[in-house]
């Protein structure tokens, strides 16, 4: 028989008040793409920072290639040949892309000599890249090539990558799974960990499922189905979501020539965004990260408040007042709740316990005089943590300590509980599992069925045809026609994702009285 690759035997690791890994097993063959499955917190990520010599387990033994290992950083991960391409990206904007390849190999090479590998290594996987571009310049597509080719540079024979597509358009999750394809067909392993359970089914032979730290199963996921494997994730097939649809109520939010110069010399100028959003729909926001996003959102949240005065009073509008120069404290007393996309930093504290970081935008628990009642606001986090089945150690657990989906499950727990009249929430179900993003979805469909103007951005197309009443596209700062769901595909928003679309808007949607941004 042939010799695995890799095989984890009895790994358990430890931190206070949590098992992450117990007595996990996992084989990886020559030449396999084994997925590695689990919800939230369920420990796969610790798992693959112990493969990658990240973390170090407290029991276990790590055998690659058939030897017993003690991998003690990264660096001794990729002498073995083990590679990983995280999440989030690692690349320094200023430097351009040669430079930042370089930094992550053998320094005996000179700069030149590493250009002109990443060359052939490009044209080899059908991977466009410019060696000499500045990284800032490049959208999150091509931030990810860089990733990737910087990994394939060190000739891995194990490739680790951690949710690889959630930040890319379908077509270039086509793309990448062609170069994935390919590198499996000359023999080199690929652990997997995605919560999109068709790419898992798309691409792997094998799936390991972790839940709560253990191994539940291990399959084939071609044989399965996504609520087979949904089943061996967490126990049970998410609820089906039931979206009915209903005519839309007054106007809550109006934006109306908003045009911003880029804050951030590495951002995106916002040009003529036209949007609207009523009482009892969601506006669905789809586009690649990177082309406008995050400045729009701080200035919808009021974060940037430059818009009354470079753009006009009726720039920004809720509920037909002008909030176009309020900052973010009057515009939550108007009835806005805002969920941003940054979870540690923006959208919570991570040294405060869960029950002080609701005092960031919930003021329920404060009396007069600005005493602050902790009883109430421990009760207050324990209902969110209860409702939105958040892992956690109790209201005075601190967020850090929480898995990144627990902790999205919580912040948007907060702000969904609030009753607001508009709510905005970026990524919703960034980095969640299956069934917590559809009690999450299902949340949002019952706040606007209740009568809330929601705005939804997402790089998750599945996720916002699930939600959304009508959809726009951005790109590069400027907003597509609204369209409504029923008229979407992926396919047409996929090409209005490159600012692929349409001058004229048609007769139709001229007729739903929305106004749209020209092309």
């Amino acid at each position: 028989m042939t010799t695995p690759l890799l095989s984890l035997q009895g790994i358990t690791k430890r931190y206070p008040g949590v098992v992450a890994n117990q007595d996990v097993s996992l084989t990886v063959m020559p030449g396999q793409a084994h997925a590695v499955l689990g919800e939230n917190g369920a420990g796969k990520s610790t798992l693959m920072k112990i493969i990658y010599g990240s973390v170090k387990p407290d029991e276990g033994q790590v055998v690659f290639k058939g030897q017993p290992v003690h991998i003690r950083n990264p660096q001794e991960a990729r002498k073995l040949g083990i590679s990983m391409v995280f999440q989030h990206f690692s690349l320094f904007d200023t430097l351009t892309v040669a430079e930042n390849v370089w930094l992550g190999l053998d320094k005996s090479l000179s700069l030149a000599e590493v250009t002109q590998r990443i060359v052939a290594k490009a044209s080899e996987y059908g991977l466009d890249l410019e060696p000499d571009r500045p990284v800032h310049t490049l959208s999150v597509g091509e931030m990810q090539r860089v990733e990737i080719i910087r990994a394939l540079l060190t000739e891995p024979q194990l490739l680790i990558l951690d949710e690889p597509t959630s930040v890319l358009t379908p077509q270039a999750v086509e793309k990448l799974f062609v170069v994935l394809h390919k590198l499996v067909s000359q023999g080199c392993s690929i652990l997997y960990i995605s919560h999109k359970l068709h790419e898992i089914r798309a691409l792997c032979s094998a799936c390991t499922v972790l839940r709560g730290g253990k191994v539940t199963g291990v399959c084939d996921p071609r044989e399965e189905s996504n609520a087979s494997l949904s089943r061996l994730m967490i126990g049970a097939e998410p609820p089906a979501l039931e979206h009915v649809s209903r005519e839309p109520g007054e106007v809550v939010l109006s934006v109306q020539g908003l045009s911003l110069k880029r804050q951030d010399p590495f951002g995106v100028d916002l040009e003529g965004i036209d949007l609207q959003v009523r009482a009892g729909e969601v506006v669905g926001l789809a586009g690649v990260s990177g082309n406008g996003q995050r400045e729009l959102m701080w200035a919808l949240s009021g974060e940037d408040t430059r818009a009354g005065a470079q753009c006009g009073p009726d720039s920004i509008r809720m509920s037909g007042q002008s909030v176009a120069d309020l900052g973010p404290v009057p515009r939550r007393q108007k009835g806005l709740h805002f969920v941003p996309e940054e979870r540690l930093g923006r959208g919570a504290v991570p040294s405060l316990s869960l029950s002080q970081n609701l005092l960031l935008t919930r003021s329920e628990a404060v009396g007069a005089g600005g005493w602050i009642r902790t009883g109430t606001l421990v009760e207050q986090a324990r209902g969110i943590i209860e409702r939105f089945k958040v892992k956690a150690a109790g209201p005075q657990a601190p967020a850090q300590s929480l898995s990144g989906g627990n902790l999205q499950k919580f912040i948007v727990g907060r702000e969904i509980s609030a009753q607001p009249q508009l709510l905005i929430v970026s990524q919703p179900t960034w980095g969640v599992d299956v069934g917590a993003a559809a009690q999450i979805r299902g949340e949002i469909l019952a706040l606007r069925d209740a009568g809330c103007a929601v705005l939804v951005v997402s790089e998750e197309l599945e996720e916002l045809f699930e939600l959304s009443d009508r959809m726009h596209v951005i790109a590069k700062g400027r907003l597509s026609p609204s369209i409504a769901r029923a008229e979407a595909t992926v396919e047409r928003i996929g090409e209005w994702m490159s600012g692929l679309w349409p001058a004229a808007v048609s007769a139709d949607r001229h007729a739903e009285g929305v106004p749209h941004a020209a092309a």
